[in-house]
């Protein structure tokens, strides 16, 4: 109980010290604003790119794997890779038969065209072929109306899905589903739009893609093209396993011998949270570091501040020590007066803090949790009581007979 009234006391005696010298006190504190404001942005925009990732990751779906000539991600030279032999649509076939591990197997075709509807147009967007499995081999099954069937698929029917982008384009006041878009020239039937998934790897999402049946898109768009094959394991469980098969599967149709490394790589989105992991530890240290030079520069004047305020108050510690004031009151009056002054700076920071990273978000996605908040109070507080140490340690050694003298 003692000490929290000698808190108190300090507390009180620190605002009075910052109203009589208020200049003083918000060019000391403007130090702390600006480090904190860095130190603030910095931790909003390294969360906000995360959880963007997060995001965007999740896309690629956990248990979905990417048969493919190239890997999303190696060490290896690239020539390597590139003299491997294109994979063929007529695999996935092959795989759906033989697996026994999977959920869905998809061939996919990519091209880029351009789009119009009515007056609305849009230039290089990413079209799809592939057949009806893909709604259950992607990682995304949120659809506002419907994939196209196994029937309209091999059919070759001319009937679209697009991302939630390419709806936002061409049919900004308008349903999408049951109008007729124009691909590359060729007309095209909405039948559903997938929901917004958005993230870093828009443009890998479904976001901006028109998915055609792959007959369809055979016909129009050509045959000779990069195929990748998705495969869906039958749960989480079994998805090691179901890798194994399916590698299995591969080096049987590509007639690898045994012994010899494969000619395709099977990626997942767990390559993507690997290679990421690392990366952005790296960047949040080195940019928390660079910000936090700044609040090491506010500590520094908060520390000068003091030293000058002690020796203002020469006389008034030595007549507290006269009267029986402990060296402890005398070190937690400072030490709390330069608390305070940091935790206003930090105050008045995450107030500028939260409109900027408003700003930064239209450039660079950024999220302030709660954490941040509580993670800037600490901060500021910390400071406060590292910066305002060596001066209340000053005042509280202090002779109070020669402060007395003291002019």
């Amino acid at each position: 109980m003692y000490f929290w009234n000698e808190v108190k006391e300090g507390l009180i005696i620190a605002f009075r010290a910052i109203r009589t010298n208020k200049v003083r006190s918000v060019l000391t504190t403007l130090g702390i604003v600006i480090g904190i404001v860095s130190v603030t942005l910095m931790a909003t925009a390294i969360e906000g790119v995360n959880r963007a990732f997060d995001k965007s990751a999740a896309a690629f779906g956990p248990d979905v794997m990417y048969i493919e000539k190239w890997p999303w991600v190696s060490n290896e030279d690239w020539s390597t890779f590139r003299n491997r032999p294109d994979l063929k649509v007529e695999y996935a076939d092959r795989i759906e038969r033989q697996a026994t591990l999977l959920n869905a197997v998809a061939p996919v075709m990519n091209t880029r065209r351009s789009l119009k509807y009515a007056d609305k147009q849009m230039e290089m967007a990413l079209i799809t072929g592939t057949t009806a499995s893909y709604i259950s081999a992607s990682g995304n099954s949120e659809i506002d109306g419907r994939f196209f069937s196994e029937e309209e698929a091999t059919g070759g029917r001319p009937v679209c899905v697009i991302g939630a982008v390419v709806a936002e384009n061409l049919f900004p006041t308008e349903d999408p589903i049951g109008k007729t878009i124009r691909v590359a020239g060729f007309p095209y039937t909405v039948l559903g739009v997938f929901e917004k998934q958005g993230g870093l790897f828009g443009q890998f999402t479904s976001d901006t893609r028109v998915f055609i049946p792959i007959h369809s898109f055979q016909s129009n768009f050509g045959g000779r093209r990069y195929v990748m094959v998705q495969v869906r394991a039958s749960s989480m469980s079994v998805l090691e396993d179901a890798k194994i098969e399916v590698e299995g599967i591969m080096r049987s149709l590509r007639k690898a011998q045994p012994g010899m490394p494969s000619d395709f790589s099977i990626n997942q989105q767990e390559l993507l949270t690997q290679t990421f992991g690392p990366i952005s530890l790296v960047i949040s240290a080195i940019g928390l570091f660079i910000t936090s030079l700044s609040l090491f520069v506010g500590g520094i004047g908060i520390m000068n501040i003091m030293f000058v305020s002690v020796t203002e108050r020469t006389k008034e510690i030595g007549i507290r020590k006269a009267i029986g004031a402990k060296r402890r009151t005398i070190l937690l009056q400072f030490l709390v007066e330069a608390a305070a002054l940091c935790l206003i700076g930090g105050i008045i920071g995450l107030m500028f803090a939260f409109p900027l990273s408003l700003i930064v978000d239209k450039v660079l996605p950024t999220a302030m949790p709660i954490s941040v908040v509580f993670i800037a109070i600490a901060i500021s507080l910390t400071v406060g009581v590292v910066s305002g140490f060596l001066p209340a340690y000053r005042a509280a050694k202090m002779d109070p007979v020669e402060a007395l003298r003291y002019e």
